[in-house]
């Protein structure tokens, strides 16, 4: 069992990062990314492109995918702060489907249906634990979300750019009369969503299925994760996608129970809605 729940560990990182993402988007852009994890891939992707086709270095190429991912992030963000500005988180969220859709479908034509070749960027084991070995992808996944949550705590409570866009997340208009400027901010929070989205799928991609869809619909357990915290607290997002990735680890253990495994992300968001609006739910019951 042990070994099972330390193999989700680095699955689990991974839904944590994402979901560390979901989380920052939905504070600071009022936006819930259904591409999040489509642009990651898409830059990943674009990486081993550029290393099998074009032949260059792998640090290189691994470069310029996760420059692509960030670009196409901040294009689709350009696109919500420009002509979206003003509408709903309900339409600005509906209006990320689309990208989802269209980076499928372009990863499907210019690099085919099947998984990716990936060489892995981090391989090897880093210590035992309990007569169980953990890898390094696994330690680099589950830091690098601790990581990317206090750094971004840290920028929010003591930076004048985390001033800034606490401002435009809570009183937008009011922000905007005292000059401050929301499109660049917005747009610059996009893009580094996507650089952060897409060098976590680097990591990972190489150990579990890399094939399109498989990388894009990790935008499921993410959000799961990120629902924990209510999409505004980022600790939370980490445990529940650390927590996701264990309860994974566990189920595939159990043979009576592994099919079960697909399902557990879902599973988790419906249990977190109805607790959350559990007294709406008890009242109608009633």
């Amino acid at each position: 069992m042990l070994q099972g729940a330390i193999a989700g560990l680095a699955a689990g990182g991974l839904y944590a990062v994402l979901g560390v993402c979901l989380t920052l988007m939905s504070r600071l852009v009022r936006v819930v990314n259904f591409a999040q994890a489509a642009t990651g891939m898409f830059g990943a992707f674009t990486a081993v492109w550029f290393v099998r086709e074009i032949g260059l270095p792998i640090w290189l190429g691994s470069v310029l995918g996760v420059l692509v991912a960030g670009l196409l992030a901040a294009a689709i963000g350009f696109i919500a702060a420009t002509w979206l500005s003003e509408a709903s988180t309900t339409t600005r969220s509906a209006m990320t489907v689309g990208p989802l859709l269209l980076l499928i479908s372009m990863s499907f034509i210019l690099f085919g249906n099947k998984p990716q070749p990936f060489t892995p960027i981090i391989a090897g084991p880093a210590f035992a634990f309990g007569g169980v070995v953990i890898s390094q992808v696994t330690v680099a996944t589950v830091a690098m979300a601790i990581v990317t949550a206090i750094v971004v705590r840290i920028v929010l409570r003591r930076t004048r750019v985390g001033t800034q866009l606490r401002a435009l997340s809570e009183r937008p208009t009011t922000a905007e009369l005292l000059g401050i400027r929301s499109r660049p901010l917005s747009i610059a929070v996009w893009f580094v969503t996507g650089v952060i989205s897409a060098i976590a799928i680097m990591i990972v991609a190489p150990s579990q299925s890399n094939d399109a869809t498989s990388l894009s619909m990790l935008i499921v357990p993410a959000a799961a994760a990120a629902l924990l915290g209510g999409f505004r607290r980022l600790d939370l997002a980490v445990v529940g996608g650390v927590v996701l990735g264990v309860l994974g680890g566990l189920v595939a253990q159990i043979d009576e129970v592994a099919l079960v495994r697909n399902f557990l992300p879902f599973l988790f968001i419906v249990v977190l809605l109805l607790w959350t609006q559990r007294k709406e739910v008890w009242d109608a019951a009633r």
